[in-house]
């Protein structure tokens, strides 16, 4: 029995719309697809890295369209997953890898890099079958995952590879965790003085700035976790 790939009514407007929804999933994994065979050619891993932050933004564009389209559908839910699981899941830890080697030992870089797949099909899979909560992640999304590595790859904080090699770890621990992460539409509502001070920072020391950005938005979900038990 053939199943319509788009629910409700077919008409050429809205085979448009789908069209064009489907296309940003398919960019996006195409893209990750892109940042492997970067990676592992020696092409540029700045470039890979570009390519997987472009993914972020085709990640973001097709959900957001969908919904504004009115053509959201279970069809569209499963290609995000399995395009974010291409992109975020196995391209993300790829070109982390390909950036990390020769500044760490194999034997710590490969299974911190194993670990971010692993969990990133744990985490899609988690939400793929979980409510949905408008306020909070559980765990942090794959997504700002991959965007955390990303920049981290352009930017290289400086720091001693073995302390990269452990946040790479921490950060694909940090997928699967249970606490909750506030989602950019609260982050956005923080006092404007919190929002600025990241801005201001970047342009004394962005490697500093970038880095304690990152350590903040994940010691956010303990301490959130911490105060909603003691609620």
């Amino acid at each position: 029995m053939s199943i319509p790939l788009l629910p409700g009514e077919r008409t050429p407007t809205r085979r448009v719309y789908f069209a064009l929804v489907t296309g940003c999933t398919l960019s996006s994994l195409l893209l990750g697809v892109s940042a492997i065979f970067m990676a592992v050619n020696h092409v540029g891993v700045h470039w890979a890295a570009l390519c997987l932050i472009a993914c972020v933004a085709f990640d973001g564009l097709d959900g957001a369209l969908a919904r504004r389209l009115g053509v959201a559908s279970p069809f569209g839910a499963q290609m995000d997953s399995l395009a974010d699981m291409c992109a975020f899941g196995v391209a993300a830890p790829v070109v982390v890898y390909a950036w990390l080697a020769g500044s760490a030992p194999a034997a710590l870089i490969v299974p911190a890099c194993a670990l971010v797949a692993v969990c990133a099909a744990i985490r899609l899979a988690r939400f793929n079958v979980s409510p949905k909560d408008g306020r909070f992640f559980c765990g942090v999304p794959t997504t700002m995952a991959a965007a955390v590595l990303a920049l981290g790859t352009l930017i290289a904080p400086v720091m001693p590879a073995g302390v990269r090699v452990a946040a790479v770890a921490l950060l694909a621990l940090a997928m699967v965790s249970t606490f909750p992460y506030a989602k950019l539409a609260r982050l956005l509502r923080l006092p404007p003085w919190l929002l600025v001070l990241p801005a201001v920072g970047a342009l004394l020391d962005y490697r500093l700035t970038f880095a304690g950005v990152v350590v903040a938005y994940l010691a956010s979900g303990p301490v959130l976790w911490l105060r909603q038990r003691h609620a």
